[in-house]
């Protein structure tokens, strides 16, 4: 595995030392995915290997079609590797469980019960009695600014407070790892980052270690410790990358040279790999106006 070191300064270095000496949660060793569609055999993932260590923030990164979201349904037990294992706290993951939560890029929210309810549900069907579940449902509501629309529908709400629900619906069991599918892509850009601030409050708070899933290098940059790139077709381990940003995480550090350093080597991982395969010229373009200017 190719780990980049880039310049950091001693306050990120001692955060990074204190991150590796803690436990290792979530195990991946020599993972592959292969999708079997009659004669075409397609491998999404091939011999992946990585390590998540607890309260870590790990981002994951790649090209269009480098199996981000297939890695994330494997770790959450949705699916099944071809070869190789993975482990939560030394036990092999053999499906879904409490231990690990799940936010799609989708709301996910049922739309016919409240948004208590919607926060409440999961502690319901682990057999907590209504009462305690109404008290945790609140206290979570409350940690993100959402306890006066306990009572509404997910119809009544924006999408980022739908997001922010189906966060905490997530996190009231209680899980070891939350996994994060793009959760923030169908979002308008100025509520894209109020979510991002919130979930790295949220993360501060909560005994939890996070795999966010995005194609957005500015998103992964701004959350992660450190970030996971992954190669397309098949989706294969390029380089771990460690972000040289302190925490906290602010506004004012996506115009700091770390910031834009650790951009350009994502950009260079991933979009020069894109435009080497993609040396054919586009295709030319009937005309389809008779408008007589020209634009340029």
């Amino acid at each position: 595995m190719s780990v980049s070191y880039l310049d950091q300064p001693p306050e990120v270095q001692a955060r990074l030392a204190r991150l590796k000496a803690r436990d290792v949660i979530l195990s991946v060793d020599g993972m592959s995915k292969r999708f079997n569609s009659g004669k075409n055999n397609v491998t999404a993932i091939e011999d992946l290997s990585f390590q998540t260590h607890r309260r870590e923030f790990l981002c994951v990164i790649g090209p269009s079609g480098c199996g981000k979201s297939t890695l994330a349904r494997i770790l959450a037990g949705l699916d099944t590797a071809s070869e190789g294992w993975v482990s939560l706290d030394g036990k092999p993951v053999q499906g879904p469980g409490r231990e690990r939560g799940m936010v799609f890029q989708g709301y996910t929210l049922f739309p016919w019960l409240s948004v208590r309810r919607n926060v409440m549900f999961g502690l319901r069907m682990a057999g907590v009695g209504k009462v305690e579940a109404q008290r945790q449902a609140d206290e979570w509501l409350a940690l993100v600014g959402l306890e006066k629309f306990a009572d509404a529908y997910p119809h009544q709400l924006s999408g980022g407070m739908k997001q922010r629900v189906a966060i905490i619906r997530a996190l009231v069991n209680r899980p070891r790892v939350l996994l994060m599918d793009e959760p923030f892509s169908a979002l308008d850009a100025q509520t894209r980052q109020r979510m991002q601030a919130y979930l790295l409050e949220i993360w501060k708070k909560v005994d939890i270690t996070i795999i966010f899933i995005t194609h957005d290098l500015d998103e992964a940059v701004f959350l992660a410790d450190r970030i996971l790139v992954l190669d397309a077709h098949p989706g294969r381990l390029r380089e771990m990358i460690e972000v040289p940003l302190p925490r906290p995480r602010d506004a004012a550090q996506i115009a700091s040279p770390a910031f834009a350093a650790t951009k350009a080597r994502l950009e260079a991982l991933i979009h020069g790999k894109e435009t080497a395969d993609e040396d054919e010229p586009y295709p030319a373009v009937p005309l389809l106006t008779d408008v007589s200017d020209e634009v340029e």
